[in-house]
């Protein structure tokens, strides 16, 4: 009877902590949460977990670490909202990708990504080709948003009265980091030797200067030297 009432009472406690946090937390989606607070509620439920499953641990020195750690949560949560170098700190700032059609290479590099995460967080806003794009921005909860060129928005057919011809090919990435993707080449049909042709009319001399390139709709390749990458 005991460790019933001391399981019931645990889980009644941690129950009710919980709730609190999510109080704390307030109405933001899952992808609006901050690192701080994400990992904030991770180490909570953990904590209450542990208490809930070991009886061996002391349920009120326990709880008042808990709460403890949600008082400081909830602070440092309060102090955001009032100071914009705590809210910079904890929610970080949005970070530009590319710019004008060009990667930053350096802003990459500082958020540790790679040119093949960029193109598909790129693709995931029915976007996939780099020099379509106008601004990239990394957003602080790691949503990518994507302003294309003006001449690259949608437009409804119908309303101008034109029929587009089909694209001669499906944008697609030649070369990144300075290496041929051979495969790409392959699938589309593309030789080498093409490729090599297309750069130097570009005023590039060897792959390995290249940060990126790819091939457009209309059978052009974009080439971004690796000079390129300061914002």
């Amino acid at each position: 009877m005991t460790t019933t009432l001391d399981i019931s009472m645990r889980v009644g406690v941690g129950f009710i902590v919980l709730l609190i946090l999510v109080r704390v937390i307030g109405n933001k989606q899952l992808g609006q949460l901050n690192v701080f607070t994400y990992i904030s509620g991770i180490v909570i439920g953990s904590m209450v977990s542990d208490i809930i499953l070991h009886s061996d641990i002391s349920l009120w020195p326990s709880m008042f670490g808990v709460a403890l750690w949600v008082g400081l949560a909830f602070c440092v949560e309060f102090m955001a909202l009032k100071n914009v170098k705590i809210r910079e700190m904890l929610d970080g700032q949005p970070i530009i990708l590319i710019k004008k059609g060009q990667i930053i290479y350096t802003a990459l590099k500082k958020e540790r990504m790679n040119i093949d995460d960029l193109t598909m967080m790129l693709r995931t806003n029915n976007i996939f080709a780099v020099a379509d794009v106008d601004y990239a921005i990394l957003e602080p909860n790691g949503d990518l948003s994507v302003l294309p060129k003006q001449s690259k928005k949608n437009l409804v057919q119908e309303d101008l009265n034109v029929c587009q011809a089909q694209p001669e090919y499906f944008p697609t990435t030649m070369i990144t980091d300075g290496k041929i993707l051979m495969k790409n080449l392959k699938e589309l049909n593309i030789t080498e030797g093409w490729l090599c042709n297309a750069l130097s009319e570009s005023g590039v001399k060897s792959t390995a200067d290249v940060l990126y390139a790819e091939i457009q709709e209309n059978g052009k390749l974009h080439v971004q030297k690796r000079m390129d990458n300061s914002e």
